[in-house]
């Protein structure tokens, strides 16, 4: 099912943090997974840390899940 979750959690960036969009929707850059979940409040999604490792709502893409500074 990758790619049709609507929460992407994109690569980490050089500089630490990680993009993440909803639907394409930037939503902002988390530094943490508080920050994540921050995110998805505000744009009236679920959130919760059992929503973060659930495949139907969120994908993380080029990286480690919960790691977002550049191995």
């Amino acid at each position: 099912m990758r790619g049709d979750a609507p929460i992407v959690v994109h690569r980490p960036s050089s500089t630490g943090g990680r993009r993440v969009t909803a639907r394409g929707q930037i939503l902002g850059l988390a530094y943490d997974d508080a920050d994540l979940i921050e995110f998805l409040r505000r744009a009236g999604l679920p959130a919760g840390d059992e929503l973060l490792d659930d495949e139907a709502w969120v994908e993380w893409r080029g990286g480690q899940a919960h790691r977002y500074d550049v191995p």
